[in-house]
């Protein structure tokens, strides 16, 4: 089934709505997330546990109200789909995050099975820089 870009809208309303779980749970178990650049978020996530705890529970502890995704612009093309992003958020300190992404989405029987991730690396390192995250050691 080709995804249009009205299944698309709808999947991302529950992150501009600040509902993850809404979103996540059109996302396979195995999603394979790759998020681009040099900065703490950066890596390959071969599943969705592993993305979350890579990278949304870290913001979570750095932005108190979350990223706050917006839907900006889409292009779907089969089962595909090019979504840009921005976030309006604020910082533990009090720095703005509004930063800007553009996810490369594929789909698979309309779940999200693999995701490129491009953002602004300068941002993202400044953001945890100057809010560190707590890592607790057992």
């Amino acid at each position: 089934m080709t995804v249009t870009p009205a299944h698309v809208r709808e999947l991302f309303k529950g992150l501009e709505n600040g509902d993850g779980a809404a979103f996540f749970a059109h996302v396979a178990d195995d999603v394979d997330w790759t998020v681009m650049g040099s900065h703490p978020l950066a890596g390959h996530y071969c599943s969705k546990s592993d993305f979350i705890a890579g990278t949304f529970a870290k913001l979570g502890q750095v932005l108190p109200e979350g990223a706050q995704l917006h839907l900006e612009h889409l292009i779907v093309t089969g089962d595909q789909a090019a979504v840009e992003l921005h976030s309006l958020a604020t910082a533990n300190n009090g720095m703005r995050f509004d930063n800007r992404y553009c996810w490369i989405v594929f789909f698979e029987a309309e779940r999200i099975v693999r995701v490129r991730a491009y953002l602004d690396s300068a941002m993202v390192t400044k953001l945890f820089e100057e809010n560190p995250v707590t890592v607790c050691q057992p």
